[in-house]
């Protein structure tokens, strides 16, 4: 095992020394279009909004990290948590001001169940990025599978400021505030 590490370790040395190539960042101003626009849009308008929403989030500003962030979603795909886990811990080690590392990792957690982690990666990538609505979606579930309604609608809410047209959240939304507030005779 240590082996291996020292192996992955070389790899992402030898990453991060070729990520001194063009790096493409988020465009934060594009981004601020992005939310705006997403805030009027129908829902069919708003899944491709979103879509590149989430296109500008993936971008690290290195090559060599986006690399790894593919790796990760890659092995999360495959149905493989817990290598996810390990490719998005050695992209928080080298870029730990990189949001979507972090909310990669939640939800990976998330996936093995190991959900003190997942939270204390939420709260780093809400942190670095407020408005990311997928955060606060899955803090949310959280919420739901540790029997606390109430601060899972809180969240649900507060991702649909952000985001208005996620069907599920929406579905949340509705479903806890049956259960919380009681419904009307």
């Amino acid at each position: 095992m240590k082996a291996l590490r020292a192996l992955h370790n070389c790899v992402v040395a030898t990453l991060l020394v070729l990520s001194l190539t063009t790096a493409v960042r988020a465009d934060e101003a594009r981004l601020n279009d992005l939310f705006q626009q997403l805030q009027t849009a129908t829902d069919e308008d708003a899944r491709a909004i979103t879509d590149n929403i989430w296109i500008e989030w993936s971008k690290s500003g290195s090559p060599a990290m986006d690399l790894l962030l593919k790796r990760g979603r890659d092995a999360m795909s495959a149905g493989f948590p817990l290598l996810a886990i390990e490719h998005f811990t050695a992209l928080i080690d080298h870029a730990p001001d990189f949001a979507e590392g972090f909310n990669a990792r939640a939800t990976a957690y998330f996936q093995t169940g190991d959900l003190g982690p997942s939270v204390g990666d939420i709260a780093k990538t809400l942190t670095l990025n407020p408005r990311h609505f997928g955060a606060l979606a899955g803090l949310g579930m959280i919420f739901e599978q540790l029997d606390q309604p109430e601060k899972a609608l809180e969240v649900y809410r507060a991702a649909l400021a952000i985001n208005p047209h996620m069907p599920d959240v929406k579905e949340a939304v509705e479903r806890l505030e049956t259960s919380v507030g009681g419904q009307d005779l």
